[in-house]
């Protein structure tokens, strides 16, 4: 259907392909638009966590699906006293994913979507090393056929790096360092997007102040990438309008009307 006979328009891709509908919606009919858009989400390693699984769940939550996941926890905070253990059981977990035909038993992870989303992880990859991150493996293509991306951790990486800014969409993990909560709260909060989150901590009053911080629509607590069809789904800043699932998403296609008719000797006055 041309989008100037749609009533309502729901999209999900990314922020500058969103725009784009928004400014085509308000060109044509005016008509309502729901976007779910990318992100840069902060998965938060706090001081008490138990670093085995969180390493395990951190790599989860930016590695699923070659990385190509708009809420993928692309940026990894670890506090600052476990943040070399770490670092060593990240990059050696990394070391042993298994990369190729996604269709054989045992396989990770497969390629990426095409070679433009190919040659830009790659143009990441290069600009964290450039920007003096350091590369604790991968960082490179595997092998000489398709589009594999090895996968890639940096540490030592810092706010202001593009790694740490934009959205890669790939399998390359940023892992930066942080010393208390306050901190934490700020630099997580300072990026553009607000797709997601995630706390990973033993204390229930540390998870209830970074959930309530957090500007992001979705907060997982020592979890990552949990949907329900009654959960709600989307994004605070640029990284949507709106929300999917849940009774939420049905207010997206809905109006109220008003109706008033004067009432001649009513009986109740």
């Amino acid at each position: 259907m041309p989008l100037e006979l749609c009533l309502q328009v729901a999209f999900t891709g990314s922020t500058d392909t969103g725009k784009i509908i928004l400014e085509l919606a308000a060109k044509s009919n005016l008509k309502p638009v729901t976007l779910e858009l990318g992100g840069k989400s902060p998965f938060i390693i706090c001081e008490d966590a138990d670093v085995d699984k969180a390493v395990e769940l951190a790599h989860f939550a930016l590695f699923f699906n070659q990385g190509q996941c708009c809420c993928a926890g692309s940026r990894t905070f670890v506090h600052e006293r476990v943040y070399d253990e770490f670092i060593e059981k990240a990059k050696a977990r990394a070391l042993r994913r298994v990369v190729g035909d996604p269709f054989r038993k045992g396989v990770e992870q497969g390629p990426q979507i095409d070679t433009e989303q190919f040659e830009k992880v790659l143009r990441y990859i290069r600009a964290g090393i450039e920007s003096n991150a350091t590369l604790e493996c991968g960082g490179d293509r595997l092998g000489t056929k398709g589009y594999f991306v090895q996968p890639t951790v940096f540490s030592n990486v810092m706010d202001d790096m593009l790694i740490a800014k934009d959205e890669i969409f790939g399998p390359v993990q940023s892992i930066l360092k942080f010393k208390d909560i306050d901190e934490v709260i700020r630099r997580a909060n300072n990026t553009r997007y607000g797709l997601a989150a995630g706390v990973f901590t033993k204390s229930v009053e540390t998870a209830n102040t970074l959930t309530r911080a957090l500007r992001a629509g979705t907060v997982w607590v020592n979890c990552f990438d949990v949907f329900d069809a009654a959960i709600p789904f989307g994004g605070y800043k640029m990284s949507g309008i709106g929300r999917e699932k849940g009774i939420y998403s049905l207010h997206n296609y809905l109006q109220v009307k008003a109706v008033v008719t004067p009432l001649k000797n009513p009986a109740w006055l």
